[in-house]
């Protein structure tokens, strides 16, 4: 028994909810509409990211807190992540497709105050986008468009497979110095900021 035309199948792709297709698009080429929703729902997911980044930057930046270095690595992580989610718009736009902006958040990261879980915090985004990403190369797929699919694979899975694992160093080296979980914080987020290598990449 086949299954009815609008259904959808369980997904963690986030979807455009009110998203308006470019049907008429004269730029339009073999773009399915539940890949276009999808890559329109994803580069939200990567905007909302990128704001998330810029949070926790300026949370290591207040006069309480005060590891430069930290902040550093975070602003970097919240440009790459701006990068990306343009470049995510810039090839929806080239293959005719349209995007929905949504109403931006709080970036839910307002309690992290501490080295070790603002890295663990970004660790988690990461997994979650890479896992994301995948899913929408399988989608684009699915739907014969396999040009999407070699698209985010190469400009967008690849480089947060690096990014991963160096979000897996720092927090062993956080841990190994002794960064803990409290706002007072201590030596080990002094050692860290001060030594850290992998913070001024």
């Amino acid at each position: 028994m086949a299954e009815p035309a609008g259904k959808r199948l369980k997904s963690s792709l986030p979807l455009c909810r009110a998203h308006r297709s470019s049907a008429g698009s004269r730029a339009r080429h073999n773009l399915q509409a539940a890949v276009e929703e999808a890559l329109c729902g994803v580069s939200s997911l990567l905007w909302d990211g990128a704001y998330r980044l810029q949070a926790l930057a300026s949370v290591f930046e207040r006069d309480d807190v005060a590891l430069p270095r930290v902040a550093s690595f975070f602003h970097q992580e919240a440009l790459k992540q701006q990068d990306e989610a343009e470049a995510m718009l810039g090839y929806l736009a080239e293959r005719g497709g349209n995007y929905c902006g949504k109403d931006i958040q709080k970036p839910g990261c307002e309690e992290v105050c501490a080295v070790l879980p603002a890295l663990e915090l970004l660790l988690l985004q990461l997994k979650e986008e890479v896992g994301v990403l995948v899913e929408l190369n399988h989608l684009a797929r699915e739907h014969g468009d396999p040009h999407t699919a070699s698209v985010v694979k190469s400009q967008f899975v690849a480089p947060r497979v690096d990014r991963v694992k160096l979000l897996g160093d720092l927090l062993t080296s956080a841990r190994r110095v002794g960064c803990t979980n409290d706002q007072a914080g201590g030596f080990g987020e002094y050692i860290l900021n001060e030594l850290q290598d992998e913070l001024t990449g």
